[in-house]
């Protein structure tokens, strides 16, 4: 993907949207494109998590065994749990169709939260936003 069309879907990202162009072509310098064809895990469950996952183009599913219980489109993301804490990736991830990715290492992704403080606050008002959720569907 060209770096035009990949700074204008970051840019949309409301985990980036706060960033200034410098900001978001740091990003994509520390970052790697991957795709992934439909119908292909991207994450699996129980495994170490080693990256956060931003959703250029396509969408995925997220889900607990045969559970649905996310579809994420272009510029939603996943990871961040793993990448905050360590632990193994809580749910799968799958492809729904051809996706590209722009993927994070967790150096990289502490360095772009060291220097954009606004990221930590968006991300951690979409965790707030997924638990929700989920406590609705629970009750």
């Amino acid at each position: 993907m060209d770096e035009k069309k990949a700074l204008g879907l970051l840019k949309k990202a409301p985990l980036f949207s706060r960033l200034s162009e410098k900001g978001l072509k740091s990003i994509l310098k520390t970052a790697t494109e991957k795709e992934f064809k439909g119908k292909t895990k991207v994450v699996a469950e129980g495994t170490a998590g080693v990256g956060f996952y931003l959703i250029l183009a396509g969408s995925a599913e997220v889900s607990r065994g045969s559970e649905k219980l996310a579809k994420l489109g272009a510029g939603d993301f996943f990871g961040e749990m793993s990448l905050l804490d360590g632990e193994p990736r809580s749910a799968d991830v799958t492809a729904l169709e051809d996706t590209v990715c722009l993927v994070l290492s967790p150096w990289a992704m502490k360095g772009i939260v060291s220097a954009n403080p606004e990221v930590a606050l968006d991300m951690l008002a979409e965790l707030s936003r997924r638990l929700r959720e989920t406590d609705r569907a629970l009750s």
